[in-house]
């Protein structure tokens, strides 16, 4: 089938991110599971079309220690 744009997949989904007014999104990475037609599973990824691939391995990093570790807010100075 290939390449597809999945916002309203993201959507049925029930994806969500917590984003404050005034806040502007400038890039996405995306991964999906996907439970094949014979019942394998796979994994797909997909990014903005902007994103850079070291810059997606950034997101990625941050993204793992942010699961390892939970999220918390920079404390003003």
């Amino acid at each position: 089938m290939g390449w597809q744009k999945i916002g309203h997949t993201l959507d049925n989904l029930g994806v969500e991110v917590d984003l404050d007014e005034g806040d502007m999104p400038t890039d996405a990475v995306v991964l999906v599971k996907v439970i094949k037609e014979d019942g394998s599973v796979s994994m797909t990824k997909g990014r903005s079309e902007t994103l850079d691939w070291i810059n997606a391995l950034g997101m990625l990093t941050a993204a793992q220690a942010i699961e390892n570790s939970g999220y918390q807010l920079a404390e003003d100075d």
